[in-house]
């Protein structure tokens, strides 16, 4: 099996992104984005993925964290388009339920070549901390953009933001683990059509 890995740099007038990931991993991650509130969800896709993830990004955060966080989503999709290939032998679909005590979310991923998101999810506060809840929606779309993939994220409850927005990155963490790894009895790419 090939080296399921990638190293990607997107440099805007807003932003400078370095992401370097390995589909085959044992969750480690090294992040560097000036951003701890997303740098503690992307943990988590890394450790419920078992997918190691090395981000480093420099954006213009004096503005706001918003085109860091849609930039980071862009590159890591480019990255995982890259490591993913041709898509033979992959499982390419995957789901998951994740609870937080009160809060609970369902992600399903499907490395299907066309990107789409729905997201149904209510947040009941804007903020957390200093992180604004909008930017889950543009951090995902970013990714679906760029990594080919269909995502449905449903917030299926909670009342705390915190808790809700944790749930989806670990949902959507375990239903990429599962999406990307390699099925033993397939051949060939994941479609009747022949190619993804």
């Amino acid at each position: 099996m090939n080296a399921r890995t990638a190293h990607i740099t997107r440099e805007t007038r807003e932003t400078r992104i370095e992401v370097k990931i390995n589909l085959d991993g044992t969750g480690a991650c090294n992040l560097d984005t000036g951003v701890p509130f997303l740098e503690h969800m992307l943990e988590q896709v890394a450790r419920h993925g078992i997918v190691d993830i090395e981000i480093s990004a420099k954006g213009d955060l004096h503005i706001d964290d918003h085109h860091t966080v849609e930039d980071i989503g862009i590159t890591l999709g480019q990255a995982v388009t890259k490591a993913l290939g041709d898509k033979q032998g992959i499982s390419r679909y995957g789901h998951a339920y994740v609870p937080l005590d009160e809060a609970l979310s369902r992600v399903v991923i499907d490395f299907s070549g066309r990107p789409l998101l729905i997201s149904n999810v209510d947040y009941p506060d804007r903020m957390i901390g200093t992180f604004s809840v909008a930017l889950v929606h543009e951090f995902f779309q970013g990714f679906c953009n760029h990594a080919l993939a269909t995502v449905h994220m449903d917030g299926l409850r909670g009342n705390n933001s915190h808790h809700i927005v944790e749930t989806l990155f670990k949902a959507f963490g375990r239903a990429f683990r599962v999406a990307v790894a390699h099925d033993s009895r397939a051949t060939g790419v994941p479609s009747t059509k022949g190619m993804l």
